[in-house]
């Protein structure tokens, strides 16, 4: 399974971006994925999950009301709608697939830069 992240950017303080997560090499239907973020010299923290199935998510406390996860089935692709950005939000941020062990399998990130 291959994950690609992707919509990274520059943007200011209190704007918006959308990032999206192609996956490639599998069909999901069911299962949980997720979003995470390493801001640079702190470690890697989980951001959003959602289910496949039913579409229900979850959200680290810092960006709830602010980020909103999302799928297409379609498409086998995720989103992350990420409003009233901070500062503190500047990362980079990968998507990632549970594996059935509960491990996180994720793939290649994308950089997300936000200036005050």
């Amino acid at each position: 399974v291959q994950l690609q992240a992707s919509g990274g950017g520059l943007v200011q303080a209190g704007g918006s971006l959308r990032l999206s997560c192609a996956a490639s090499g599998r069909t999901f239907s069911s299962g949980i994925m997720g979003w995470f973020r390493q801001a640079p010299g702190k470690e890697r923290e989980f951001v959003a999950s959602i289910r496949w199935s039913g579409g229900s998510t979850g959200y680290t406390e810092s960006v709830e009301g602010r980020f909103t996860a999302s799928r297409d089935n379609a498409k086998n692709t995720l989103y992350l709608q990420m409003n009233s950005l901070k500062p503190e939000d500047t990362a980079v941020y990968y998507c990632a697939f549970r594996t059935t062990t509960g491990s996180w399998e994720r793939g290649q990130g994308t950089l997300v830069t936000v200036s005050s």
